[in-house]
Formats: structure tokens, sequence, C-alpha cells
């Protein structure tokens, strides 16, 4: 009987470890931005399956198509990253989930309620998104990045990213950057948003900020 006591003591002290250990890596700034990256990667997935059916990435030229396509009542639009990822969801993304990312602006999980005005509602979405790309444009071009603050046109420092962006580029790769004080990503020593930026050719991106 004491041996028994003592197994089941034990059985229950792992468990309890266990289940410790769990909290500790999803809590941990590894696993938050492992999960960001994954969620770059199935975006960058439905986004080269949109390319494929519409010759471009979802942006104001492509509306008409998927609506005519698909006949979505979503209420899709061009001012944020929510209303271009809804053309996603139109044309076959039946998920929401991979649209967010931990920040000060996502405080939970989407729904995946996908229906009308309920599809990325504010806070679904964390990504901000360039606009205007299709998958022949530059390879070495910066396509969808979190954490932002889309109030300050920003990147946010935060301790689970270990103060790093994360961002996707056309080629499909997905790579993490230092955020300096500013809230400020630099690549090849010029702000990643700096028309000189060989990737941008003369032009500002068209950034489109999540809600």
């Amino acid at each position: 009987m004491r041996r028994i006591i003592v197994a089941g003591t034990l059985s229950i002290l792992g468990l309890l470890m266990l289940a410790a250990a769990s909290r500790v890596f999803r809590g941990h700034p590894r696993a938050t931005r492992t999960e960001t990256i994954n969620n770059a990667k199935q975006i960058n997935l439905c986004l080269i399956d949109f390319d494929n059916d519409y010759g471009s990435f979802p942006d104001a030229t492509t509306m008409a198509a998927v609506k005519g396509t698909t006949g979505t009542g979503l209420p899709l639009g061009t001012s944020s990253s929510n209303e271009i990822f809804r053309q996603l969801i139109a044309a076959g993304n039946k998920s929401e989930k991979i649209f967010w990312a931990s920040s000060s602006i996502t405080p939970r999980k989407p729904d995946d309620i996908i229906h009308g005005s309920r599809a990325l509602e504010k806070g679904e979405c964390a990504f901000a998104y360039v606009a205007g790309l299709s998958s022949s444009s530059d390879p070495t071009t910066p396509l969808l990045m979190a954490p932002v603050i889309p109030s300050r046109r920003c990147f946010e420092r935060l301790k689970d990213y270990r103060n790093t962006a994360v961002i996707l580029f056309v080629d499909g790769s997905v790579r993490p950057f230092p955020i300096d004080k500013h809230g400020q990503v630099e690549i090849g020593g010029m702000n990643l948003f700096d028309p000189r930026q060989p990737f941008w050719k003369g032009k500002a991106p068209d950034i489109k900020w999540p809600e």
C-alpha cells in the first residue's frame, strides 16, 4: 500500500511539473515569436494561391474580381489590412486565426466568425501589409510585418518578441529584425519604410495598418 501511495504521489507531482512547464513554454518569448512566424507563413501560402488566381496579391485592383468570382458579401475595402485580408477569406481561407499575433492591439484571438461584418473585426488582425505587390515583385521586398502600433505608424517593442519585428518578404522568407527605441526597424542602415530602400524603387510603400 505504501508503494502504491508513493507511486501515486510521484505521478501527480510529475503531471503538475509538466503542466507548469507547458505554461512556461507558452509564455516564453520564443514561443510567442514562433507563433507569429508560423502565422505569417500561413498567410504567405494564402497570398500565393490568391496571386495564382487573381494575378497579384490582394489590393484595390483585385476587389472587383474577387466580388465577381466569389459573390462575397464581406465588406471589402482598402483602408486597413483587415479590409484587404477579407479578400483572402472570400477567396477560400476559412480561418481568421492566421491573421492574429500577440500585441497590444490584439488582446484576444479571433473567434473565427467570418460572415459579414464579423469577419476580421477590429483587434483580430495584427499584421501590417504592403499593398500593390505580387509574386513577381522584387523578392527582397517586405510584404507583411508584426507587431505594430497603427496609431504611431511604427513597430511595438515587446519582450515576448525580444524587441524584434517579424517580417515576411515576397520570396516567402520570414525573419526577425531588431526594433530600436523609437519603434523603427533598419535594413541596410536605413529605415525599413524609407523610399530610398532598393526594394521600394524610389516610392513610399503603401502600408495598410491593422485596425
